[in-house]
């Protein structure tokens, strides 16, 4: 699960950056956290799994993860290579979900102004500056694959028919200053054809708003605003203070409650903006525990038990028999695997089987 964090300079998106991706060691558990400079891993906080571990201890504990992609460089004319321009809008391609952090702060920490890019505080004209130069960075990559796409679909080959469909859609719609995602596709051809281009726009968004010190809730005029344009779009919206969530990030566990419970939260806004974003791209976990790990999976919604087996390993779907499932309710109750077994509770599940969020699973399978 990959998303990318973009806003204009000045919104405070680095500052989040860091704390989002600083808030946990775990991050340091995984080696592809540095990748690139601009890389980061945000465990997904979930308490399910500390519950599972005080009846099956692990040697260790693997959180999902959410892998979070900086894209610097989004500016007014980016689209035409205006700042670092293509490089970094080509790194936007890749990940699933965008999240857009939108100045709602007045003033900097000690009291002072900070300048804003654009000389005033205004985020619906923020969100806008960004929208539009990804749906100009889209219209170029829809009418680069036009032509060519005429041409192939003129051969009769339904995917060529159904991509050059779906372009002849969506140009009017970038062309208006849509974006992609304001098309509905329900052909299977074209939904596929969507997928490889790579849209920006057909992108989900999580609007992360950067608020004040005193309106951590959100619930200032240009916070209003930033909701009431999220809803429009079908969008999601988490407020977050930036300053606040950079000086969780450092502090222990007993520290870190100390301040939420100072400031009357009850987790880190970045802890919501992970959550977030797992509903936003359709996800749920499961989980598989045993005596070397408990883990949480990461799965579409929806998703069946050879699907979900085949997140572990390929050969698990591929070879797939059976699932042995049960909830963390039965282990509560049972206190371990081998009476929730005696109690008739580790239920056997087939290839139809809908992995439910929170089943834990383990899974027999023969290459």
């Amino acid at each position: 699960m990959e998303a990318g964090i973009v806003g204009l300079p000045n919104v405070g998106k680095s500052t989040l950056f860091n704390a989002l991706t600083r808030g946990s060691a775990l991050a340091a558990n995984y080696p592809f956290a540095t990748i690139e400079p601009n890389v980061g891993v945000v465990p997904i906080p979930d308490p399910r799994l500390e519950a599972i571990t005080k009846y099956i201890p692990p040697q260790k504990i693997i959180p999902a993860v959410l892998r979070v992609v900086d894209i610097a460089g989004i500016v007014k004319g980016a689209s035409k290579g205006e700042g670092l321009g293509n490089k970094f809008l080509s790194h936007i391609r890749e990940v699933e979900a965008i999240l857009h952090v939108v100045r709602c702060f007045t003033k900097a920490p000690g009291g002072e102004e900070i300048l804003h890019v654009t000389g005033s505080v205004d985020p619906i004209r923020d969100i806008e500056i960004i929208n539009t130069e990804l749906i100009l960075a889209d219209l170029e990559t829809v009418e680069g694959s036009y032509g060519k796409s005429e041409r192939a679909a003129k051969g009769g080959k339904a995917e060529d028919v159904a991509r050059f469909e779906l372009l002849k859609k969506l140009k009017p719609i970038l062309s208006e200053g849509k974006p992609a995602r304001a098309l509905r596709v329900d052909d299977h051809e074209q939904q596929k054809a969507l997928k490889q281009l790579g849209l920006i726009t057909g992108k989900r968004v999580l609007y992360i708003m950067n608020v004040d010190e005193e309106d951590l809730q959100g619930t200032s005029p240009a916070c209003k605003q930033v909701r009431e344009f999220a809803a429009k779009e079908g969008s999601e919206v988490v407020p977050v203070c930036a300053k606040i969530e950079s000086e969780l990030a450092q502090m222990s566990g007993a520290d870190r409650q100390e301040m939420l419970d100072a400031l009357g939260l009850t987790e880190p806004a970045l802890d919501s903006v992970a959550h977030a974003a797992y509903h936003l791209l359709g996800l749920q976990s499961y989980f598989t525990a045993g005596e070397k790990e408990v883990r949480a999976w990461t799965i579409p919604i929806g998703a069946t038990a050879p699907q979900a087996a085949g997140v572990i390993h390929t050969d698990f779907e591929r070879g797939f028999i059976r699932a042995e499932v049960y909830t963390l309710a039965d282990l509560e109750k049972h206190k371990s695997e081998k009476a929730i077994k005696e109690a008739g509770r580790m239920r056997i599940e087939g290839k139809d089987y809908v992995v439910q969020n929170g089943d834990i699973c383990h899974f027999l399978f023969n290459v």
